[in-house]
């Protein structure tokens, strides 16, 4: 945990330094552009700790798989995604070691974030910071197919809110080529991009608490409808739920988004996307109290919500900001120190970056 500790540490000063030295974008001082060579110091920051290490959920067995499989074209063309496999043929043209598939993975994951966090986050350290204490950056160490995915979708956010659909879809297919999954944001193109907090978005969450109440029947429909994918072996997870004090962690910022919602909208125009998306994850997410398999798919949701969180500190009073930021600051300090220390144990391993 020491290099996680020092990482989240660089990054966030990174990230501050770059806010601190940015330049004004746009009308007043509400638009930033953050210092690119500070940035990109966060960036790298992330990249190498990701990229170098040597465990970490399912790491071990992309590792092991990469070493023992035969990438020829045969053997590719029948991987159930595509793009992950001819990702590793290439590679292999490279070298054997199997590092050079988690650095570049990690490389490609975390750059994309960055780039669209330091395009549209009013406080890109606070989103960066979240990225890591919220337990996503551990979590792109473990599903990094998927992952990944939901990276190459961030990265067409501009897109999405311009109504570019011809943008956005090749966008969405090409990540579905390295998880399938990603095809769920196609038809959700088409409900995001609307105003948040009508009747529809309660009703979404009046929806997921229906289901938490019947699970057992939703379940059984749910499972049936992906008998046949590549999916259906979850129905045999048996690994809990998601804990409530999660699913607190990703509500609270939605709440005061809605108390802020009229001066959100004022302050950062396109915020109504960014709401929506969240609110689909938390609504996934409390689904996922029921069986953790939800939770994966909050993946693509939760990004969105990062950059959310980067303005939420500006829907305060100008003389109640600073006690926000901190706020914030402690109240996912104490949540990452409870999960990944005391509820996962988290251990980071390495070959290159080993702390004395």
């Amino acid at each position: 945990m020491i290099i996680l500790w020092l990482s989240l540490t660089a990054v966030f000063l990174f990230a501050l330094s770059a806010r601190y030295f940015a330049a004004p974008a746009g009308a007043g001082q509400i638009y930033v552009h953050p210092n690119k060579i500070l940035a990109a110091a966060a960036a790298a920051t992330l990249v190498l700790v990701s990229g170098l290490r040597n465990n970490i959920g399912d790491t071990f067995l992309y590792m092991h798989g990469y070493v023992v499989n035969d990438f020829a074209w045969p053997n590719v063309l029948q991987e159930k995604d595509l793009g992950f496999g001819i990702l590793q043929m290439l590679l292999k043209q490279i070298t054997g070691d199997p590092q050079i598939l988690l650095f570049t993975t990690a490389l490609v994951t975390n750059a994309l974030i960055v780039i669209v966090m330091y395009k549209y986050a009013r406080m890109f350290e606070i989103s960066l910071y979240v990225y890591i204490t919220s337990g996503a950056f551990v979590v792109s160490m473990n599903g990094l197919r998927q992952f990944l995915a939901a990276a190459i979708v961030f990265a067409a956010t501009k897109a999405l809110f311009e109504g570019k659909w011809k943008v956005f879809m090749p966008v969405v297919l090409f990540a579905s080529l390295f998880h399938q999954s990603a095809l769920v944001m196609i038809p959700l193109y088409f409900i995001v991009r609307r105003k948040a907090w009508t009747g529809a978005t309660f009703g979404l969450l009046a929806v997921a608490i229906a289901i938490v109440i019947g699970f057992n029947q939703f379940s059984e429909l749910f499972f049936a409808a992906i008998q046949n994918t590549q999916y259906a072996h979850y129905q045999n997870f048996e690994e809990g739920g998601a804990s409530v004090i999660r699913v607190l962690v990703y509500a609270v910022p939605l709440v005061i988004a809605y108390w802020g919602r009229e001066k959100l909208r004022h302050i950062f125009p396109k915020s109504d996307v960014f709401v929506n998306l969240s609110i689909i994850g938390i609504v996934l997410m409390i689904i996922s109290t029921q069986n953790w398999i939800f939770a994966r798919m909050t993946i693509y949701f939760n990004l969105y919500q990062l950059v959310l969180i980067g303005w939420l500190v500006k829907l305060f009073r100008e003389k109640d900001q600073k006690f926000v930021y901190f706020g914030i600051i402690a109240f996912y300090l104490l949540f990452f120190y409870f999960e990944n220390v005391i509820t996962l144990g988290i251990r980071y391993t390495s070959n290159y970056l080993v702390w004395p």
